[in-house]
């Protein structure tokens, strides 16, 4: 997905004039977070601090340094109880700034949230690549069926962005080597016994920060029994997620699937969360 960084170049591409909102300081119980971004022009509005009172107020502070021939550069700080009437009780400090080359120079690169390998380009996992789209994740998407990436790219196109790489091989497990420490993976592939290589090579390395293996609770029992067979640490097997996706959520539809499976991958990235759990 386009970031909203793509969007500022674009517009400088496009020589309009326009203001970038950023979040400076933000205490107590605010709707985003310092460092959230804006862009606002005459016409148009990319992205979003929040909405409500706070962001009809910056809209029109933008525009109307824009309309007033004005610095657009400046700040205003807002206490959202007293000033706006919003139920949160926090205070939001708000910067000004002319988008120009300088603004977009001065403008963060994100971190991706984690670090993906995906084995598996059949139906689950052409929906969980397409729900982590609005998300800022790295994935490698992995799967010895050259076909099955022809098969997603004809059903839904992929956005050409650098964050999904596709890899199409012989042995896909070796490729587990190549993944940073803390990596999440995700094991759907085609073939029982090719999921079963590709979670024990994942389960040796043991630097996973979260490994999901679609299936049944007795596919993970008789994984499990083999891994134990295997000499597999029984650590990095307490750690296995399987059947994968938060609890609760009824339906086997791939995209289904596929939201359950990307809230969990959201819950254990955030900060202070713990590991997946198999209820």
């Amino acid at each position: 997905m386009p970031t909203l960084r793509d969007a500022a170049q674009r517009w400088l591409a496009e020589a309009r004039r326009a203001v970038l909102v950023e979040v400076s300081e933000a205490r107590g119980s605010v709707p985003r977070e310092a460092g959230t971004r804006m862009l606002v022009d005459a016409h148009g509005v990319e992205g979003t601090i929040g909405g409500g009172h706070l962001e009809w107020k910056a809209i029109a502070s933008a525009r109307e340094r824009l309309v007033n021939g004005t610095s657009l550069n400046g700040s205003e700080h807002f206490p959202l109880g007293p000033a706006l009437g919003q139920c949160c009780g926090g205070a939001v400090t708000l910067v000004y700034t002319a988008l120009d080359a300088q603004a977009l120079l001065r403008w963060p690169v994100a971190t991706p949230r984690f670090n993906l390998q995906i084995y598996g380009a059949g139906h689950v996992g052409r929906a969980i690549v397409k729900a982590l789209a609005p998300f800022n994740v790295c994935i490698a998407w992995i799967d010895e069926r050259e076909e099955e990436f022809a098969a997603a790219q004809r059903d839904a196109p992929l956005h050409p962005v650098a964050q999904v790489s596709t890899l199409c091989v012989d042995a896909i497990e070796a490729e587990v080597r190549h993944a940073p420490a803390g990596a999440f993976y995700l094991v759907l592939t085609h073939q029982h016994e090719l999921d079963l290589r590709i979670t024990e090579a994942i389960l040796r390395r043991a630097d996973f920060a979260y490994l999901g293996l679609i299936g049944s609770k007795t596919k993970r029992q008789r994984f499990m029994h083999r891994f134990e067979q295997r000499g597999v640490a029984p650590d990095a097997l307490l750690r296995l997620t399987c059947p994968i996706g938060v609890p609760g959520i009824a339906g086997k539809e791939p995209e289904v699937l596929a939201a359950a499976v990307v809230a969990q991958l959201l819950q254990v990235s955030s900060p202070g969360a713990g590991p997946a759990r198999n209820e």
